[in-house]
């Protein structure tokens, strides 16, 4: 028989303070996979060529796909991400696209692009998290 004994304690403020740490990086690395596949979705077309109702947007100069941004924030006391097109870049046009809609006098369909990255990529979310906190 084998008889093991160890001593040591643990440090709560220092632990929590590594699995936030751990938290924000994976939530990171989650949030710019679901950039990344919404980013590839919009092809870039040279003529004014829309894209069919339901499928992504195509895009002219890239612009679209530009301003698709992530930002990490915090709400109500735990970290969040937020994905999609920057207001600064495109204005509406980003929400037109998604959710159809009226914008700018024409009638948009919808044509979803930040939905159908998430669908891709909502089966592999658990594994950014997965083995995200270590010992030291």
């Amino acid at each position: 028989m084998i008889r093991l004994t160890g001593g040591g304690s643990l440090d709560y403020r220092r632990m929590a303070a590594a699995i936030r740490r751990a938290e924000i990086r994976s939530l990171a690395h989650a949030a710019a996979a679901i950039r990344v596949q919404a980013v590839r979705g919009i092809k870039q077309t040279p003529r004014n060529q829309p894209s069919a109702p339901g499928a992504p947007p195509h895009t002219r100069k890239g612009q679209l796909r530009r301003a698709i941004l992530y930002a990490l924030l915090e709400e109500n006391g735990f970290p969040a991400a937020i994905v999609g097109p920057s207001f600064d870049l495109v204005g509406l046009s980003g929400k037109a696209h998604e959710f159809g809609g009226h914008f700018k006098g024409a009638d948009y369909p919808k044509r979803p692009f930040m939905a159908p990255a998430l669908k891709v990529i909502e089966t592999r979310l658990p594994d950014f998290f997965a083995g995200s906190l270590r010992e030291t």
